[in-house]
């Protein structure tokens, strides 16, 4: 595939899930990740970094904080650059995140469903 030197920040408090995208994103060729499996943990992180993470993959229902809640935070710590939210609501909920997103200045570039597709995966990072 296609080689990136692109930090991506993977928070998923599912296991597998978390594990299942980590691999997705190695196949592309993303190989500088890191995860956590909450907000709190994803947030410390974040502080500690020496730069913004260019990408923050985030889970919508986190159990200590909404994605879009810790998307707000982090962008406006600028500890973050761009965001893609991972949800398994429905389109009409994630477009209403969305929406929000955009009315609040957030860097979101989309959303994806659980679970995820590989295809639209690829074509969010693309555009990032």
């Amino acid at each position: 595939m296609f080689k990136h030197d692109v930090r991506i920040l993977l928070v998923e408090d599912h296991p597998f899930q978390l594990m299942a995208t980590q691999c997705l994103l190695n196949s592309y060729g993303f190989h500088q990740l890191t995860s956590a499996y909450d907000a709190e943990s994803a947030l410390r992180l974040m502080q500690q970094a020496k730069m913004p993470f260019e990408i923050l993959l985030c889970d919508q229902c986190l159990p200590d904080l909404q994605g879009l809640e810790l998307i707000d935070r982090a962008s406006r710590q600028g500890l973050i650059q761009k965001a893609i939210i991972l949800s398994s609501l429905t389109l009409n909920e994630l477009d209403e995140l969305k929406n929000q997103a955009s009315e609040r200045g957030l860097p979101l570039l989309g959303y994806l469903t659980k679970p995820l597709n590989h295809w639209d995966l690829k074509t969010l990072l693309i555009c990032a």
